[in-house]
């Protein structure tokens, strides 16, 4: 399947885009930025146009876009290409409120286009073997989970961008920023919370959002889980979501299992997996994340086009992760635009 694709943005995670694109078969059409006077370098670096978004949503080849702008533009861009008929593949997370999510699941319905949303662990098959196994039951009743996420990004990080570390664009700090992958992940397994608590700060960085925040979650079937991140750690460490069960558990580090013990493994389901990558990961460097999740996620999204199926995380399951992520941040006492 042949599909022209636009990329609306184009800082660090569009170069994962294009090479998604590029590895899937679909044709870049076109970038799009804001600002005219780098049009000619932005054309020379992806090698294709660089144009307005609004000359993006009436460019005949373009039947789709990849929205990688800062998180306070993701609705009304994603809303403006749904209108012009534009299927839409938006980075997280996908708005800042949930009445925008709302608006976006609307918009997309309203005009027959996918609406895709980034959260690319769910892609990667380590994660999709630990989901088999939880849903079959092989670690029994769970009852604990963990996330830690010592991470780093230096005041340099948030300088290079005069959006980032901000409510109104940023709309959050290392939750909505960096912890809403594992977050999400751990949604998955677990499901929603029914209670969340936490406690959120400013310790380090000069910005308008938290660099340190502790969360706890109780779920449904009682079961509890912590939730603990950071951007203030040198040199950065990988990040452990842990899921405990009455049966087993697993120890997830970096992009590796740590442990993936069951106390009968003879009638395991799902066999355990055992990957040794526990490196640092995005931990220390935004960029240190492999391409191989937004390649399996944009491959979902074009089948998801072709045969008019919702793709793997859709609009609704996007909203899941923003929805706790909004609550954490009421209890923490911190305000969202």
């Amino acid at each position: 399947m042949s599909l022209g694709v636009a990329i609306v943005g184009t800082g660090m995670v569009a170069s994962y885009h294009q090479q998604a694109i590029l590895a899937n078969g679909a044709t870049l059409e076109a970038v799009a930025h804001h600002n005219p006077q780098k049009f000619n370098d932005l054309s020379k670096k992806f090698g294709v146009p660089c144009l307005h978004f609004d000359e993006v949503l009436e460019h005949p080849e373009v039947e789709a876009v990849c929205i990688c702008t800062p998180s306070g533009q993701h609705a009304t861009q994603t809303i403006a290409a749904a209108k012009a008929g534009k299927h839409v593949l938006v980075e997280k997370p996908m708005a800042l409120s949930l009445e925008d999510t709302d608006a976006m699941i609307q918009a997309c319905d309203d005009n027959g286009v996918q609406l895709g949303v980034v959260l690319q662990r769910r892609s990667e098959t380590l994660f999709q073997q630990v989901k088999a196994a939880l849903e079959a039951g092989d670690f029994g009743d769970i009852t604990l989970g963990s996330v830690t996420m010592p991470y780093l990004r230096p005041q340099s990080y948030y300088d290079q961008a005069q959006w980032r570390g901000t409510k109104a664009q940023d709309g959050g700090g290392v939750l909505m920023n960096q912890g809403i992958h594992l977050l999400d992940l751990l949604l998955w397994f677990m499901g929603d919370p029914i209670k969340v608590s936490a406690y959120a700060d400013t310790l380090q960085r000069n910005i308008e959002v938290e660099d340190t925040l502790v969360a706890t979650l109780q779920f449904a079937n009682g079961a509890l889980a912590t939730f603990t991140a950071t951007t203030t750690t040198a040199p950065g460490f990988p990040h452990r979501l842990e899921i405990y069960g009455t049966q087993g558990g697993i120890q997830l580090e970096g992009e590796g299992v740590r442990a993936w013990t069951l106390h009968n493994p003879a009638q395991a389901k799902i066999k355990p997996t055992l990957v040794s990558d526990s490196s640092a990961g995005s931990g220390g460097d935004p960029r240190g994340i492999k391409p191989t999740g937004h390649i399996n996620l944009f491959k979902d999204f074009m089948q998801a086009i072709k045969q008019k199926r919702s793709p793997l995380i859709n609009g609704q399951e996007g909203r899941r992760s923003l929805k706790t992520i909004l609550e954490i941040y009421k209890s923490a006492g911190l305000a969202h635009p």
